[in-house]
């Protein structure tokens, strides 16, 4: 995890913007750089805040490799295919950093072609000084933040998370109207500098260049493996998901909430660490309140998959203290999302403070992948349920994919998401849809099947009924829920109470002056 920031065409100095790039220093608590003036660029800035997970000699960013100098790179993702690339194409690397694969891809097809060919997770920006060029570019579900902001004289700015544009036009002071909005998923963007001295850009291309559900361009790992049986492709695409996943200079952990989602692969990133002879146990956390079923089914599955575990307990007013944290990290108001952020958040700030764990797989897709809200079960059709899933999968970016991105990067942390890996959900995708809904009572019937009898968990957990994060890590007296409203009804009522007060005070004022004969 880390955080970009970039500016083309502001004639602002760079101290009245820089206040801006430090707002995101959260997610890249390694190092951070800044490059201003750049080749041939004399109105454009590059930022990074840098996690340091893959190559932590020649990993920092912007980026720039000898035999390609007139492109540089900023970017914040994973790219698990970037060996595999370099092999197929014959690329130089210069570096062993995963993400130097953009600019040999970007040099040899242009910018959709780059994007095309990425298995992994990301948001980049390429600027190509030779031909006066910027191309945005970011993963298909949107696992990795990207926001933009462009003026309408020309200035565009990008950034890993909204709260370091929201001012931006405020520094500039140019009088120009300016729309800051979240990058598009899926998408990139290129733009040209009619004038490079200028730095002032035009939109001259967007286009998307992956469709959900579509297959991948590229070789994906265990590909070769797959054959006419589905519970046999779903084990392998899942596994393979995690497996190039565990790819890391930093330690491996699972957020492990007991739940089918996490429990899965938490205990597939254990098996892969062992048969990748990892040096260290694989950490698991759980979090929930007194009581919660989240935490005893957590420890069930961590003793059963051989996990170093550990159980984080928060009190209900641990929980209200962080509400204005956690929803300045967030940038939405969303009520679910902030109601499910808060665990989240408390248990990476464990992470983060107690352990030495950095990358940190999660659960979050499987439902939207594999319907597995409990409202499928009500679906009129195979036809809607299928349309349902794909919608889900197209918002993602705003609501769970935004919750495990910045409750973990506020602590510093690396989530990865194996159950939106492109090859497993393109392949999910294409079973039939009457296959993928719910069956026998139960939500994800593909998946539990798939893993029914293998051992990797236990049998209760794996047909553990689906349970809402929030759900699962409340207390048995009192749930999260039900902490939340009280307090809010609490707040509101205070507030409805001091409005009225607040009229009742202007009208006896008024009439006190009205008897004295001042009005």
């Amino acid at each position: 995890m880390c955080g970009i920031w970039a500016l083309f065409g502001s004639y602002e100095v760079i101290q009245k913007q820089i206040s801006n790039v430090l707002k995101i220093a959260h997610r890249g608590p390694d190092a951070f750089r800044v490059e201003t003036n750049m080749h041939f660029f004399p109105h454009c800035c590059l930022a990074f805040h840098r996690l340091s997970v893959v190559d932590d000699l020649y990993g920092m960013q912007p980026m720039r490799v000898n035999i390609l100098p007139f492109l540089w790179l900023i970017y914040n993702g994973e790219i698990y295919n970037h060996k595999a690339l370099g092999k197929e194409h014959g690329f130089n690397y210069q570096t062993q950093c995963d993400g130097e694969v953009i600019l040999h891809l970007y040099a040899r097809y242009g910018a959709e072609g780059a994007a095309a060919h990425l298995d992994g997770v990301f948001a980049f920006c390429v600027i190509d000084t030779e031909k006066g060029q910027v191309h945005l570019g970011r993963d298909t579900y949107g696992v990795r933040p990207a926001f933009k902001l462009l003026s309408d004289d020309g200035v565009l700015a990008i950034c890993s998370e909204a709260k370091g544009l929201v001012t931006l036009p405020e520094s500039m002071n140019n009088g120009h109207l300016s729309l800051l909005v979240p990058f598009p998923p899926g998408h990139i963007e290129s733009y040209q500098m009619p004038d490079k001295a200028e730095g002032k850009v035009n939109l001259y291309l967007q286009k998307q260049f992956h469709q959900i559900g579509d297959m991948p361009k590229y070789r994906a790992l265990g590909s070769e493996l797959l054959t006419k049986d589905v519970l046999h492709n779903i084990r392998v695409t899942l596994t393979a998901a995690v497996k190039k996943r565990m790819m890391s200079d930093r330690r491996i952990g699972c957020l492990l909430s007991g739940g089918l989602d996490s429990s899965l692969v938490a205990a597939l990133a254990v098996k892969c660490a062992r048969e990748d002879f990892l040096q260290y146990p694989v950490q698991t956390f759980s979090i929930g309140m007194e009581g919660s079923p989240d935490v005893a089914a957590a420890k069930l599955v961590a003793k059963h998959i051989g996990s170093e575990h550990h159980e984080v307990i928060f009190t209900p007013q641990e929980g209200i203290a962080v509400l204005e944290e956690v929803i300045y990290m967030l940038e939405t108001y969303d009520i679910t999302t902030i109601r499910a952020s808060v665990g989240m958040y408390l248990v990476s700030k464990y992470i983060s403070q107690q352990t030495d764990t950095i990358v940190v797989f999660s659960g979050e897709g499987a439902d939207e992948v594999a319907q597995g809200y409990i409202y499928f079960h009500k679906a009129p059709s195979a036809k809607e349920a299928d349309e349902e899933s794909r919608r889900l999968l197209r918002d993602l970016y705003m609501f769970d994919n935004l919750r495990a991105d910045r409750t973990t990067a506020a602590w510093g942390l690396e989530v990865r998401v194996p159950f939106l890996d492109h090859n497993f959900t393109a392949n999910y995708l294409s079973i039939p849809p009457e296959d993928r809904q719910p069956k026998n009572a139960s939500e994800k019937y593909l998946i539990r099947s798939a893993f029914a009898g293998s051992g990797l968990i236990p049998e209760e957990i794996l047909w553990r009924p689906k349970e809402a994060f929030s759900d699962g890590v409340s207390s048995q007296k009192e749930s999260w829920f039900q902490t939340l409203q009280t307090y809010i009804e609490s707040k509101v009522g205070l507030f409805i109470f001091l409005q009225f007060y607040y009229i009742i005070c202007q009208l006896l004022t008024v009439q006190g002056a009205e008897k004295e004969g001042q009005i």
